[in-house]
């Protein structure tokens, strides 16, 4: 029975979009904090503190609901819950839980939502994704945030979203910059491809187009209700690596990086993961719409509209 619901539930969700869905992270209606606390799909993995996964990240329909774009046709009822992602002074990734390799320069809690990157980054694939402040929990804009990428092994990012002020060695004298508050999509040698208000209230919708073997991209986005068009260019992303060393995990989520702390050398301040300040602040953001898709068919826009790619 249960299968058979988890089913029913994935087949209203595609039939919302018109074009191959690749891998759908968009949370299903059944899913709980028990299943996010065990890794289940449709997400492969949690980089978070020390605690148990649903307390940085929960699920909810209401206070916001998601984003309108992918309701099935005719209908005002989602088809996924809302993901709400925080961080707080506990927020600190020990990777292979060895305390010598604790990222205490960081905040992060980051949800790795696919584990297939031949099948979702080969061709040309489109990453779906829609972010909203959370005014309860808000981020401080004196620092920098990490908050959608696609990371490579190299730790390099073959696209991200940023906002916040950008980290800088020394920390700049004037702090949060003019453009902190905005959203901006970068490619891979960290160019602003696309900046826009991060807005109270109101989803941002983005669809990011790659060309994994012409290592291109190209920005789709929308805020609100409004359906996705094309707010760049088709641009070169040809400084990252030819696939398969240029594939890696799609992460969404807060990395929050430090400010650089004027008491320690130059070089221990360039050492973003392990050292610098931290408030130690319960911040958070809320996410929805989360899918890959082909290009074959053109580009998802919202209500199963199609625009064409790139």
């Amino acid at each position: 029975m249960a299968l058979a619901r988890f089913t029913f539930l994935i087949t209203c969700a595609a039939s919302a979009l018109a074009t191959p869905v690749l891998y759908d992270g968009r949370t299903p209606l059944n899913y709980t904090s028990a299943n996010i606390d065990a890794f289940q799909s449709p997400y492969v993995y949690v980089v978070k503190g020390s605690e148990a996964a649903s307390k940085y990240i929960s699920f909810s329909t209401n206070g916001p609901p998601p984003t309108p774009l992918w309701f099935p046709k005719g209908s005002n009822s989602p088809i996924e819950q809302t993901v709400s992602a925080k961080i707080d002074n506990s927020s600190v990734f020990v990777p292979g839980n060895n305390p010598d390799n604790s990222q205490w320069g960081f905040r992060r809690t980051e949800i790795i939502a696919q584990n297939n990157r031949t099948m979702l980054q080969s061709g040309k694939t489109v990453w779906h994704f829609s972010i909203m402040r959370d005014e309860a929990h808000p981020l401080n804009f004196t620092h920098e945030y990490q908050i959608v990428f696609a990371e490579p092994d190299d730790g390099s990012h073959v696209f991200g979203v940023k906002v916040g002020s950008s980290f800088t060695v020394p920390t700049a004298s004037k702090l949060s910059t003019k453009t902190a508050r905005n959203l901006e999509v970068l490619d891979h040698a960290l160019n602003v491809l696309y900046s826009t208000p991060f807005d109270l209230d109101t989803w941002h919708n983005f669809a990011i187009q790659v060309d994994w073997d012409a290592r291109t991209l190209g920005v789709f986005a929308s805020k609100g209700g409004s359906k996705l068009k094309k707010v760049t260019k088709l641009v070169s992303n040809n400084s990252t690596k030819p696939v398969p060393e240029g594939r890696g995990d799609f992460h969404f989520g807060l990395l929050k990086l430090p400010l650089a702390n004027s008491d320690d050398t130059t070089e221990q301040q360039g050492d973003v993961v392990h050292r610098g300040i931290q408030e130690g602040t319960l911040e958070g953001l809320y996410y929805s719409g989360v899918f890959v898709e082909s290009t074959t068919d053109g580009v998802s826009a919202g209500y199963s509209s199609i625009i064409p790619a790139f």
